[in-house]
């Protein structure tokens, strides 16, 4: 394997870890919301962090697992290990299981967004505690298995091209690029 190459797969690598410290960054940032309302509603801070967390998890995060699920993932179901492949199908799965704990607490944080208290806090510190859990046994198996396995298989690709397709991916979905489209 060249440097350039082993570069290439460094650099994705460390992009798709540092999403991970990032995603619990902001399932910290949701938890100290729901206390925040808790104690005292809605202030124009909670609800601008708020607007934030709904932001990432409704761009960053979606794009990171299509990240994964085009580029990291493919690799993993063709090892002859199966164990891998198993990881793979399950991480697969559990995006779709997050999506849809995602769509339950996401009209929360967008009614909090705009001011709107009609949501039960009960409910939604449940269902972030649902949220995180699968979140972090998501990330211990991509990190466990998942990701090292992949920086082996994708040693010998073109890992700088699928990094060009992320940044570019992102790139477009930003607003300002929207609106100009």
């Amino acid at each position: 394997m060249c440097a350039a190459s082993t570069s290439a797969v460094i650099a994705v690598f460390e992009f798709l870890d540092s999403t991970h410290r990032e995603i619990q960054q902001q399932l910290r940032q949701l938890h100290q919301l729901v206390d925040a309302i808790e104690r005292g509603g809605l202030n124009q801070a909670a609800r601008d962090k708020a607007r934030r967390v709904l932001t990432y998890f409704n761009g960053e995060a979606r794009q990171h697992h299509l990240d994964e699920e085009k580029h990291i993932f493919p690799s993993l179901r063709t090892s002859p290990n199966p164990e891998v492949v198993q990881a793979a199908e399950h991480l697969t799965q559990d995006h779709g299981w997050l999506e849809e704990n995602w769509l339950q607490i996401a009209p929360s944080l967008e009614a909090a967004a705009n001011g709107n208290l009609w949501f039960d806090t009960q409910e939604l510190r449940h269902a972030l505690e649902v949220f995180e859990a699968l979140y972090l046994d998501h990330i211990v198996l991509e990190e466990a298995i998942a990701y090292p396995e992949a920086r082996q298989r994708l040693a010998s690709h073109d890992t700088a091209g699928m990094g060009r397709e992320m940044a570019r991916r992102r790139t477009l979905l930003r607003p300002e690029v929207m609106a100009r489209a």
